[in-house]
């Protein structure tokens, strides 16, 4: 599948879904280059400062999770880990079996309903395809209980080719604006030698706000979905709006519930274009992600 990108955006092209079968087939293959066999500097600092021990953490898309190897090695005493690959999961299964910290879940992050006090991102973002990304926004907001904290590492350049699939500080100030409230976000320090000055550390609080999530159809270019983006965006209390690379999705930020109604009308001078909300429910979610492959 070929995702459209914006332009500015790092250019890519999916020639097959990243999906659990592409995953597993990477962990049997021993093509794990983005492992750095250690925690990262920049998280091992991050994880130094966390106070309380017994928050509830996430770690999505983990693979050999040497954070969560560190986080118990320093007394934090409730760690899940989120993995796709069946392989991935088996290990880690294999690797923390007498912590009973840990708790592997093998699934599609996208399915997971559990709420967390801190989600740590580590390679995860810049493997899904960019156009998943407004829908990575909306899941981290959901999953994060009240003032819950979305922290860790995002690669700020771009790739030729991916995943891993790159990006910039502006495009993520604007991805995650209204979301969530910027607590940091700035080049990291300390990061090991082959990453140095292309990782950006960041630190982001749960904003008060709702953050729902919604497929459109009809969209075909990025002047019509720049169009559509603006006329969201200036709906009274609408903080952001912003449409997936491939125009499938769009996501919108409010300090209310906007009438799905009104929505629909403001775009009715196109009778090709329909606005519908995506699901809440597991597996409702789990349905329509496999009727209309939303994978990716």
């Amino acid at each position: 599948m070929e995702n459209k990108l914006d332009a500015g955006c790092c250019v890519i092209e999916c020639e097959r879904p990243l999906d659990a079968q592409y995953w597993d087939s990477q962990w049997k293959a021993n093509t794990t280059g983005w492992d750095l066999g250690m925690p990262a500097p920049p998280l091992v600092s991050l994880i130094d400062s966390i106070e309380n021990k017994n928050a509830k953490i996430l770690i999505p898309g983990c693979g050999n999770a040497y954070e969560a190897e560190y986080l118990v090695k320093n007394g934090f005493t409730d760690i899940t880990l989120i993995d796709i690959s069946e392989t991935a999961s088996q290990l880690l299964n294999e690797k923390f079996a007498n912590k009973p910290q840990v708790k592997v879940v093998c699934d599609d992050f996208f399915l997971h309903t559990e709420k967390y006090d801190i989600i740590i991102e580590q390679t995860f973002f810049c493997a899904l395809p960019p156009a998943m990304r407004q829908r990575y926004v909306w899941k981290m907001h959901n999953l994060l209980n009240e003032n819950g904290i979305l922290t860790g590492l995002l690669f700020n350049r771009t790739f030729e080719v991916g995943p891993p699939f790159g990006g910039s500080k502006e495009e993520y100030e604007k991805l995650f604006y209204g979301a969530f409230d910027f607590i940091t976000i700035e080049t990291a320090t300390n990061s090991v030698e082959p990453r140095a000055n292309t990782e950006l550390f960041f630190k982001f609080k749960k904003g008060d706000v709702l953050v729902n999530f919604y497929s459109f159809q009809g969209i075909t270019c990025n002047g019509c979905k720049n169009s559509v983006t603006e006329i969201y965006s200036k709906i009274e209390g609408v903080k952001n709006a912003s449409m997936s690379s491939d125009f499938k999705e769009i996501l919108t930020v409010s300090d209310e519930e906007i009438d799905l109604k009104l929505l629909q009308e403001l775009v009715s001078y196109d009778e090709g274009y329909k606005i519908e909300k995506l699901p809440q429910r597991h597996e409702d979610a789990k349905n329509y992600k496999n009727d209309f492959n939303l994978g990716h």
